[in-house]
């Protein structure tokens, strides 16, 4: 079938045609922007009007109850209209002025995530912060309940770094608020006393909840990644690509305590980074190490005098739980030194006892 108008395209019809869909996509978003913060504004104009009657005609909960059926039965093809979400309604309107609904950035959110906003959070510049969050990263309604429940606000821009005065303005300032403290690895299942190597291939292994929390912008490049320098081989445990920052990011993993001397490693790893990865309209590349803790002071200090952009955080891992029932084998060695007792002491109704608590262990061990 023949493409439409391809045989009489006049010349530059395709960048005429190209700028005609950018404008009609341009189009459609602002009218899904408008018809959101047109819906937005009837819901905040419905809570208050229940608000403001119940205050003055002394309307009590079950009005909500009746006006609930009473607009169902009157728009049945329309949703939205349940007791639920009318006391949403009444809620929203208690918790911002008209002004702000159609507004950035409350106003260019769907309803359902503002009322995640207004069921996990009651400050509101907390709220404000987060709807801005999601315009930024397009973030679904599941995704934003995940980093409120991870304490993203408080977590972000708060690691130690030497940003300050190792990038120029507003990189700075960018990767400043682009890392976290701490990074929150819920998503794996570690066993205790993991090692480096172990959680590197565990996030590696869960690339696509690493990078959500690790937030927009990053591309993953590799793990293990090799470099060298003077003919010896050297391996990145994480090496990334920010988008935005327009620079490489090493990551280096620790199970441990941070050290100053992890920062004379990053270091290296930056610079050689810098002189072999590179390219000319790159930006300086950024170093962050990820370590079990770590102490403000001590990483300050270790930072203080380097002129390459190192960052220091820690990672929040699940707990490993323990079995909290003793084996088969731990019984065994305990009747042992039971027996032990029962021979010393001549008792061997505490010895019939005892074979019969193993015994019973065992039928349940092996029971289906």
């Amino acid at each position: 079938m023949t493409k439409p108008g391809f045989l009489s395209s006049p010349d530059n019809y395709v960048s005429f045609f190209n700028d005609l869909k950018q404008r009609i996509r341009q189009a459609q978003v602002k009218a899904a922007l408008a018809v959101n913060q047109e819906l937005l504004l009837l819901y905040w104009q419905i809570g208050k009007e229940i608000l403001e009657r119940q205050q003055a005609e002394k309307w009590g909960s079950k009005i909500i109850d009746r006006l609930a059926k009473d607009l169902k039965y009157e728009f049945p093809d329309m949703n939205g209209f349940s007791r639920s979400n009318l006391k949403y309604m009444r809620l929203f309107a208690q918790s911002y002025a008209e002004n702000q609904i159609s507004q950035a950035p409350l106003g260019e959110i769907p309803w359902y995530h503002n009322i995640a906003l207004l069921e996990k959070l009651k400050n509101a510049e907390e709220r404000l912060w987060y709807a801005q969050k999601t315009i930024e990263n397009g973030w679904s309604r599941n995704v934003l309940v995940m980093q409120i429940e991870s304490d993203l606000y408080r977590r972000q821009g708060g690691a130690v770094t030497n940003f300050a005065y190792t990038l120029p303005q507003p990189q700075s300032d960018l990767a400043q608020n682009l890392i976290k403290d701490p990074y929150n690895f819920d998503f794996l299942t570690l066993k205790e006393g993991a090692q480096e190597r172990e959680l590197e291939r565990a996030l590696v292994d869960h690339i696509r909840d690493f990078l959500l929390e690790l937030g927009v912008g990053f591309a993953f490049l590799g793990s293990q990644y090799p470099i060298q320098v003077d003919g010896k081989d050297y391996r990145l445990d994480l090496l990334f690509y920010h988008v935005q920052l327009r620079c490489y990011i090493v990551i280096d993993l620790k199970m441990t305590e941070f050290e100053p001397e992890f920062t004379g490693k990053m270091n290296f790893y930056v610079s050689a980074v810098d002189d072999l990865l590179r390219h000319p309209y790159d930006q300086p590349t950024i170093g962050l190490i990820l370590c079990k803790s770590k102490s403000k002071t001590t990483a300050e200090y270790a930072l203080r005098n380097l002129n390459t952009p190192i960052g220091v955080s820690t990672h929040r891992l699940p707990k490993q739980l323990k079995d909290s029932l003793p084996s088969i084998e731990q019984l065994e060695i305990e009747l042992e030194a039971i027996i032990s007792e029962i021979d010393r002491d001549k008792s061997p109704s505490v010895l019939e006892d005892s074979q019969l608590a193993l015994d019973s262990s065992k039928q349940d061990e092996n029971s289906p």
